[in-house]
């Protein structure tokens, strides 16, 4: 479990970010998640509610004036004139209260929402900024912006609206049923006739919805997995001739899912029909009508009581239903509340006691151990007992097949996440042990998947030095071959990215290795950055790079072997182990696992070779 504090209470959730799997226990964490993100505002909250209630009594007045001045009217002999104007002055009174005290209660609410969201965007930035980089490569960014923008968002109709009109829907209706009971017991009894009904058709319909939301949202779980399935194997079925017995797996789910929706939800239907009915106006209104006939009948009331009793029981049915709206409003706060919790309880990149200052740019990987947690939360093993030395200014390189634990290695220098055992160390000081804003002005890197902000180019290179000046981010720029494609832009280095500026991935890289070279950090990591990029811009990243590494101490991912073969050391991983390391020429020596390699490498390259001369021949043929 993980106790998430605040300054009113300490929520437990579960560890893990998936819901819990029974629906009590996940409306429990709800319901605890959205009393600790209401904590900052719920004296506001309280206070606004009081308020509201003011306001509420207030609204019973124009009823009580109905009725009096009913009587006033109808009353034999000469007319009260001052009676009828003491009670037309009592309603507007009423009236004044009850609009000041409801707009009171809405601003009180509008302004703590307004507060509540600048608490909740302030902490959830100042934690996503102490998050390890590795959380966001492990979350999306859809994720990200659903808890930071979607679920605060959820909360404002929760504090701003929902608890003030429950609490005016709720109570105006006691007040005025109040007075229908000193009235006469039995128009108060009248009013509500028909409440009992609806009630226990509710209760009826709601006895095992927990058990039934469960079993709909099993039932849609393993719809979308067919989906994601018959998706992913797209290619296969279709090679093999399977695509209906593909398809068939998601009809019957789908037919399953919609035999078991339609048997819980048509009785339903029908038992709502009849709750409606029982709570609508011109029932509630025939029911108070022909009851109070009976009444004056029996003289136990007068008629114009009997109209201020049904113009009560009519509110009735406005007020169920705001109340039914509250509680949904308040399911999806609770649900956006636990989200929210979720986001703020992920452990956070510790920050040194006492930082330490490295000797110099060598960089060492000492017995490292590093998992991480599968979908279906087990651990995974990534890297296992590495021992790997990069002395200051020399070029080493990863090389392994997919899933061999390249990336996540190379990223551990950054603390995109921090190893379970060993160490890294960076001039023989543990990278845990460097004040972050140091670690990265002493690392950089350049990865394949390029993050260019919706921010003008400048800005974007510019992004490790701010006050960089135009000559340097221009030189930064050229020595990046990108300096010329920049200024062919309508608005040069002011154009913004995605807006003004449409780069392809080989420009884009080409951008972020100008960011690299303007922040001029020691140490590089380098995930080869010519992985997907097109011919044409290859040859123009690659002659970046060799200006980017040089007199650094690099560390590169590499793809393509061709690449690293001047390499200082060549390291191969093996699930996560180093099964060889040494020189280009050594390793090929060896004759084991990156000799293998490279004749793989070798025969792909021929047979690219090849293929590149075969389209040009064709191409160089002349039409005859």
């Amino acid at each position: 479990m993980v106790l998430v504090e605040s300054p009113s209470a300490v929520v437990e959730l579960p560890e893990s970010t998936d819901p819990p799997t029974d629906p009590r226990a996940e409306a429990k964490v709800q319901r605890a998640a959205l009393a600790e993100m209401l904590s900052p505002v719920r004296d506001r909250i309280r206070v606004a509610q009081l308020v509201q209630l003011l306001a509420s009594a207030a609204t019973v007045v124009p009823f009580i004036g109905v009725v009096e001045l009913g009587r006033t009217l109808l009353k034999s002999g000469p007319l009260d004139t001052g009676r009828v104007w003491a009670i037309v002055l009592f309603v507007l009174a009423g009236l004044f209260v009850r609009a000041v005290g409801s707009a009171a209660a809405l601003s009180i609410t509008h302004f703590a929402d307004i507060e509540l969201q600048a608490v909740l965007r302030r902490r959830i930035v100042d934690k996503l900024g102490r998050l390890p980089l590795g959380w966001f490569t492990r979350t999306s960014s859809g994720q990200v912006r659903k808890a930071t923008q979607n679920d605060v968002a959820t909360l404002h109709y929760l504090v701003a609206h929902a608890n003030v009109e429950t609490t005016a829907a709720a109570t105006t209706p006691v007040f005025a049923l109040i007075y229908c009971f000193t009235l006469d017991w039995r128009l108060g009894l009248l009013a509500i006739a028909t409440l009992p009904l609806y009630v226990l058709a509710y209760a009826w319909m709601i006895r095992d919805m927990t058990d039934q939301m469960a079993k709909m949202n099993a039932g849609i779980e393993r719809i979308s997995s067919t989906i994601v399935e018959f998706v992913a194997g797209i290619s296969v079925v279709k090679t093999f001739g399977q695509t209906g017995k593909a398809h068939r797996r998601f009809a019957d789910a789908a037919d399953s899912f919609n035999d078991d929706f339609a048997g819980y939800v048509g009785p339903l239907l029908r038992l709502e029909a009849v709750a409606a009915m029982v709570l609508s106006a011109p029932l509630i209104l025939l029911v108070n009508l022909a009851g109070g006939y009976w009444f004056i009948d029996s003289g136990w009331v007068e008629p114009i009581e009997v109209l201020g009793s049904a113009l009560i029981a009519m509110t009735l049915p406005t007020a169920i239903i705001t109340v039914s709206m509250s509680m949904h409003s308040r399911q999806d706060a609770g649900a956006a509340a636990g989200r929210l919790l979720q986001l703020l309880a992920q452990e956070e990149l510790a920050e040194p006691v006492k930082a330490a200052v490295p000797q110099n740019n060598s960089v060492e990987f000492d017995d490292v151990e590093f998992s991480y947690r599968s979908e279906t939360g087990d651990a995974v093993t990534a890297v296992d007992g590495v021992t790997l030395t990069l002395p200051p200014g020399s070029l080493t390189a990863l090389v392994g097949p997919s899933g061999s634990g390249k990336s996540t290695l190379a990223t551990l220098v950054m603390r995109f996440n921090d190893v379970d055992s060993g160490a890294v160390r960076i001039g023989g000081v543990d990278v845990r042990n460097i004040d972050p804003a140091a670690l990265y002005q002493r690392v950089g890197f350049v990865l394949q998947d390029v993050s260019l902000l919706g921010i003008s180019i400048r800005d974007n290179i510019a992004l490790a030095r701010p006050d960089a000046g135009e000559r340097d981010i221009r030189a930064a720029a050229a020595a990046a071959n990108i300096d010329g494609r920049i200024m062919a832009l309508p608005r040069g280095y002011d154009s913004v990215v995605g807006e003004h500026a449409q780069l392809s991935g080989g420009e884009a890289q080409r951008v972020s290795i100008a960011r690299a070279l303007l922040a001029d950090a020691p140490i590089l990591v380098l995930d080869e950055a010519t992985a997907f990029a097109d011919p044409e811009s290859e040859a123009q990243i690659q002659e970046a790079i060799g200006r980017l590494v040089a007199g650094r101490t690099v560390l590169v991912i590499a793809h393509r072997l061709g690449t690293i073969v001047h390499a200082d050391n060549i390291a191969v991983l093996v699930d996560g182990r180093i099964a060889e390391q040494g020189k280009h020429d050594d390793l090929v020596a060896a004759d084991s696992v990156y000799a293998s390699m490279w004749r793989s490498y070798l025969a792909g390259s021929a047979h690219l070779d090849a293929e590149l001369a075969h389209r040009t021949s064709i191409d160089g043929e002349s039409p005859e």
